[in-house]
Formats: structure tokens, C-alpha cells, sequence
């Protein structure tokens, strides 16, 4: 759940965020690379669910992304799907040398809209750049992807570091811009409605229908790829 205190001297927004996508498309390695410029090899797989919390200032403001890594075998998505629920951002993996992990990018969309309780922020990350020989699925097939539906798409590689912290910046910016409209729009209410039933402390980033339409129709398109 993403949320602002006013009683802080500074207000802090904690974004939970979910990577997602087939296993050994190097989902651990894009985080340790991400929050602790760390790559490892020959990493195992993960088991269950992984998270740390990283610190990014946007516009002045300390944001933490607790940053949840879940295994991509199938014998734990039952274990996994629960931690879906309070995301308000996802990165959905496949490996740009495997054209299965693409394959199954759609299965992936459908699991996190079926167990996320809000509208998720998402990038479609086509991570092992670096593997250019190995290359199967090209930049125009993931852009394409993610334009058809409504992704911000990139392209990645933990190994050399290319634009992995992009990757994550650009959810938990899009993410916090959506918080700020809606702090925006209750300040509003409470402005035009003095007897607004509001606690003043917490903000739910909860679109409408409305809002999620609207939200929906800015983002599509929305790419930042190499």
C-alpha cells in the first residue's frame, strides 16, 4: 500500500512492487544489481518470495520500494500469488535470447491482474540485453507488446548494468505521480467540502474506473527502451 503521513517533518512513500516472469530470466540478479549494484552468475533460483527496500528521492521526496522477487516456477504460484496483493507496481521479466519467456509474458499480465488488489503500474523488461547473438525476440516485438497493452516497455541487462535502474525509477516515478494526483484531488474535496469524512494522514493509491481509464489511455504507449 502506498501512503503519505502528514505528521513526519518529510513525507515518506512506501511502494510495493513485484517482479514477475518465467524462472532463470534474471529477475534476482536485475534487484541485487538495482540495490546493490551486486551480480552473481551463477545464482540459484529463487524459493518462495525475496524482497528489499530501496530508497529513490523524486523531486525532493524520500520514496522507498520494497521490492518483492517471486520465484517463477510453477510449483510455487500458490505460495507466491498472495504477495500480488497491495502492489502498486510490477515488472513483468522475460529473456530477450528465449523466446518462451515472451511467450509467456501474457500468462504473467493475466495472474497480476487477477490477484492485485489495484491498478498496477508496469514495465515489460527485456532483460539480457547483452546477449545480442543469442537474441530471439527483437526490441520491435517487446515494444510492440507492451504498446498493445498499455506497458512501458525496456530492454536490460543485469550483467553489464544498461539500464537497470531505469527500469525501476520509471515505476516508482510513474507510481508516485499518480500518488501526487491523488493527494492533489483530496486536498480539492476538502477544500470545496469542509465536512469531508477524510483522516488527513493516510492516501490509498486506488484509482476509480474513471481514473483507471484515464490512467490507461496515458500510459499506453509509454516506452523508454535502448
Amino acid at each position: 500500500m502506498a501512503f503519505c503521513t502528514e505528521e513526519e517533518k518529510t513525507e515518506d512513500y512506501l511502494f510495493k512492487i513485484v517482479l514477475i516472469g518465467d524462472s532463470a530470466v534474471g529477475k534476482s540478479n536485475l534487484l541485487a544489481r538495482f540495490a546493490r549494484d551486486e551480480f552473481y552468475p551463477n545464482s540459484k533460483s529463487t524459493i518462495g518470495v525475496e524482497f528489499q527496500t530501496q530508497k529513490i528521492n523524486i523531486n525532493g521526496k524520500e520514496v522507498k520500494a520494497q521490492i518483492w522477487d517471486t520465484a517463477g516456477q510453477e510449483r510455487f504460484r500458490a505460495v507466491t500469488s498472495a504477495y500480488y496483493r497491495g502492489a502498486v507496481g510490477a515488472l513483468i521479466v522475460y529473456d530477450i535470447s528465449r523466446r518462451q519467456t515472451f511467450e509467456s509474458v501474457g500468462r504473467w499480465l493475466n495472474e497480476l491482474h487477477t490477484h492485485s488488489d489495484m491498478n498496477v503500474v508496469t514495465i515489460l523488461v527485456g532483460n539480457k540485453s547483452d546477449l545480442k547473438d543469442a537474441r530471439e525476440v527483437t526490441t520491435a516485438e517487446g515494444k510492440g507488446l507492451a504498446e498493445a497493452q498499455g506497458l512501458f516497455f525496456i530492454e536490460t541487462s543485469a550483467l553489464d548494468s544498461s539500464n537497470v535502474a531505469s527500469a525501476f525509477q520509471t515505476v516508482v516515478r510513474e507510481i508516485y505521480n499518480i500518488l501526487s494526483k491523488k493527494v492533489i484531488q483530496s486536498q480539492e474535496i476538502k477544500q470545496k467540502d469542509p465536512g469531508w469524512m477524510g483522516n488527513g494522514k493516510t492516501v490509498v493509491l486506488q484509482a476509480d474506473e474513471n481514473q483507471e481509464a484515464a490512467d490507461g489511455q496515458s500510459k499506453k504507449g509509454g516506452c523508454c527502451s535502448s
